[in-house]
């Protein structure tokens, strides 16, 4: 039996690439060219570190026409939307705009008597545990913070998205980081997890299954090494009777179904007020039917398939149950003759209630339940009612109202009117099962150094 990691492209089943994982005797080779490169690598310059990391930020923006062809053989991301590069620039020039004032020391006093500040010191390595559903957009929150911190990189690719760590390796390197202070490794789970166990990593950033998370935090126990885990959600959106409802049903049910709803922050249930319940769904239904499933390699197609044939199987399953429990599904399956395998039709299911898994367990495809809600009360129960906070979008004109609303949810961000975005500005976080720690913002880099204080009496 080979032991090659394999990505399946959902586009045919095909075998589209695979590699070997490194060996146990290979793996802690590298880690330790990681430690030896990060003594060196902490003391250039911060200025130095900030340009280099850039200018593979920049390299890797060249690759952007090939990458967005490989994305969509490897997860089934549709060619047209272009890749990731627009929000992996974004989120770097942000972080990097914010490196010199947020690593700088904290003077407390500089006097005739004493010297006392607070200095932030890296960590060491950082391992990065990237998901395959966005590869470069998930794994760039820490690894550019991270690097620039003064911190070495190990990246571990998910197997279905394996070219995503050779191309971020490639153009590191060719922009100047030292091939010891980024390294992409090919590693299978026990290897990983010996790793973590072996306190080869100052912090662990895992994206990715509640299963895979736990197996981090349990690698990882006794050992004191900071894990992070973003591990999905089952995120609601919840409309208002002063909403802009052209506004809702656009966002709401783009951010269900974008990526074939593999979003860790993709809408997955919607709670509607009286007044615009009927209207909502009959928006969003006339939305989803005009989408195009098919190929991801052609520019006609706004739906491609899911990563996985397993993937879809689960979602289908969700749906077929509740379909047996009182479900009704609106939209027209003729529409969507390619259904099958890894491609998945979208649909829109009313009737539903938080008995059905559709609307408890996470779904991570593209189906959405929608409900109706007689106040902001009911709201409220129905959208903390599930084991996961990251995200939830509010959709009102009153910003106090909104204001209200945010501080009684169990979640890690809260929208109003918008969804699905990540403000580089603002720690990305979660809460229950959906993970804790935080990327992205000034928490980005204390969450990836470590206080050091200097107290001298002269």
């Amino acid at each position: 039996m080979s032991n090659m990691i394999q990505c399946i492209s959902p586009i045919d089943g095909s075998v589209y690439v695979e590699r070997a994982p490194l060996s146990s005797a290979a793996a802690g080779e590298a880690v330790a060219q990681a430690l030896a490169a990060q003594q060196e690598w902490q003391k250039t310059p911060l200025e130095r570190r900030i340009k280099l990391v850039l200018a593979g930020v920049k390299a890797l923006g060249e690759m952007n026409a090939a990458i967005t062809a490989e994305l969509a053989w490897q997860m089934g991301r549709p060619v047209r939307y272009g890749g990731e590069f627009a929000g992996v620039n974004e989120r770097a020039n942000y972080m990097a705009s914010i490196a010199a004032a947020t690593l700088a020391p904290i003077e407390i006093e500089d006097s005739a008597a004493f010297v006392r500040r607070i200095e932030r010191k890296p960590l060491g390595i950082v391992l990065v545990v990237a998901p395959w559903n966005y590869p470069y957009l998930t794994a760039i929150n820490t690894i550019l913070p991270a690097l620039i911190a003064g911190n070495a990189v190990v990246l571990k690719p998910s197997s279905q998205t394996l070219l995503a760590g050779e191309r971020l390796a490639a153009a590191f390197h060719a922009a100047g980081v030292p091939p010891g202070v980024f390294q992409n490794l090919v590693l299978d789970h026990p290897s990983t997890a010996a790793l973590i166990s072996d306190k080869s990593f100052g912090f662990v950033n895992f994206t990715g299954s509640v299963a895979g998370g736990k197996a981090m935090e349990k690698a990882a126990a006794g050992t004191f090494t900071a894990v992070g885990t973003e591990l999905g959600g089952k995120d609601p959106g919840y409309v208002m009777d002063d909403a802009n409802l052209d506004g809702a049903v656009e966002s709401l049910i783009d951010g269900a179904m974008f990526n074939a709803g593999q979003c860790c922050c993709a809408i997955e249930r919607i709670y509607v007020c009286d007044r615009y319940f009927d209207k909502f769904v009959e928006k969003a239904v006339a939305i989803v039917e005009q989408y195009k499933l098919g190929n991801p390699l052609e520019q006609a197609t706004t739906l491609g398939p899911m990563a996985n044939v397993r993937f879809a199987e689960q979602v289908r399953s969700q749906i077929d149950e509740a379909l047996s429990e009182g479900a009704r599904a609106l939209v027209n399956p003729d529409l969507f003759p390619n259904d099958g395998g890894a491609y998945l039709m979208p649909q829109i299911l009313v009737d539903v209630t938080h008995s059905m898994r559709v609307m408890r367990e996470e779904s991570f495809g593209p189906v959405v339940g929608i409900m109706k809600v007689r106040d902001d009360e009911e709201a409220i129960a129905l959208m903390n009612d599930s084991d996961f906070g990251l995200t939830a979008s509010l959709w009102t004109a009153d910003v106090a109202r909104a204001e209200r609303v945010a501080q009684q949810l169990q979640t890690g961000t809260v929208y109003m009117n918008r969804c699905d975005y990540l403000d580089p500005a603002l720690c990305w976080t979660g809460c229950k099962d959906s993970g804790r720690g935080g990327s992205l913002s000034v928490i980005a880099y204390h969450n990836l150094t470590r206080p050091m204080s200097l107290h001298f009496k002269k």
